[in-house]
């Protein structure tokens, strides 16, 4: 029997469209805080790629990038 986990065709992660808007906005809050926490701490790389993240859930949660935007 295969395995249908996560990321496993179209019965694994994401069939069912994706993370709502609503999570996205937590994970962008949550992610700029980290990313504030680290840099206040001067830790510049990794407080940079919190903020890299932090910049990825801005725009997944905008619809500019992911299935719901970006001209997909």
């Amino acid at each position: 029997m295969a395995w249908a986990g996560w990321g496993a065709g179209p019965a694994g992660a994401g069939s069912a469209g994706g993370p709502s808007r609503w999570f996205l906005a937590v994970l962008l809050v949550l992610s700029g805080v980290v990313a504030g926490v680290l840099l206040r701490d001067g830790r510049w790389l990794e407080g940079g790629v919190a903020g890299a993240g932090a910049l990825y859930f801005g725009l997944r949660a905008s619809g500019r990038l992911g299935r719901r935007g970006g001209g997909q």
